[in-house]
């Protein structure tokens, strides 16, 4: 079972979450945002399945954990 943590991600650190019961992992990218972050999700398998295509994606600091 997917647990998000506590730790708020920086740029550049590699979260992990779930989206439509799969889970991602990405690399977080600067922004602005107070609650939530943008990841590069480029690498992930079924980008257009999951993401429409899009090569980034917006996370809320509640569903995430950091990995590294």
């Amino acid at each position: 079972m997917f647990k998000p943590d506590t730790k708020t991600a920086k740029p550049g650190d590699i979260i992990e979450f779930k989206r439509e019961d799969v889970l991602l992992q990405g690399k977080v990218l600067p922004s602005s945002c107070k609650q939530s972050i943008i990841v590069d999700i480029s690498k992930a398998q079924n980008l257009a399945e999951l993401n429409n295509g899009y090569s980034t994606t917006v996370v809320a600091h509640k569903n995430y954990r950091v990995i590294g």
